[in-house]
């Protein structure tokens, strides 16, 4: 089967101006408000995300971190999993965090962002951010509150979030396991 583009260049573009104007509805100036993008590859989408955000609003007042979950995932001893940074220089306590992850499947890499936040203080409020949100095969009952675009897959297929500043394009595919 031939992989299916599901977004790409200016539909992407457009998609993460739709989110930038939906959180700015629920969150304003973002003055008690935080971004956090889950490593390795939802830190793209937050930084995008963020630089969207600061030219509409025209500030550079919005706290941004990169957070990594590989220790407190559930099956870090079951795989060969590769530990990224954190980067997380201001207080979560008692702010509204907004979670940004690029695809949204089963669940487990939120439910370890959840865990390893809580590390940097507890949060007021946790939305969850997502550019492709899969709805079938959760295996933890998260929900997205932001969502880029949902698609129904099955297991077996896979999505690919390429970016400009690591893959050379930006394309969101959905490919079959033979892929």
């Amino acid at each position: 089967m031939k992989p299916k583009i599901i977004l790409e260049g200016e539909q992407l573009e457009v998609t993460i101006t739709r989110l930038c104007h939906q959180l700015i509805e629920v969150h304003d100036s973002f003055q008690n408000s935080v971004i956090i993008g889950l490593q390795p590859r939802g830190v793209y989408l937050a930084h995008r995300i963020h630089k969207k955000l600061c030219e509409i609003l025209k500030t550079k007042k919005i706290h941004l971190g990169e957070m990594d979950t590989t220790f407190f995932r559930d099956d870090f001893r079951r795989k060969e999993l590769i530990p990224n940074k954190t980067n997380i220089d201001f207080i979560i306590e008692d702010k509204n965090v907004i979670l940004i992850d690029d695809v949204l499947f089963t669940g487990r890499t939120i439910r370890a962002g959840l865990d390893a936040m809580l590390a940097f203080g507890r949060p007021n409020d946790v939305e969850l951010l997502v550019l492709i949100d899969r709805r079938f095969s959760r295996h933890l009952p998260i929900q997205a509150k932001y969502i880029g675009k949902t698609i129904d897959s099955i297991e077996s297929q896979k999505v690919k979030v390429e970016w400009k500043e690591l893959d050379g394009k930006d394309r969101v595919t959905l490919l079959t396991d033979k892929e």
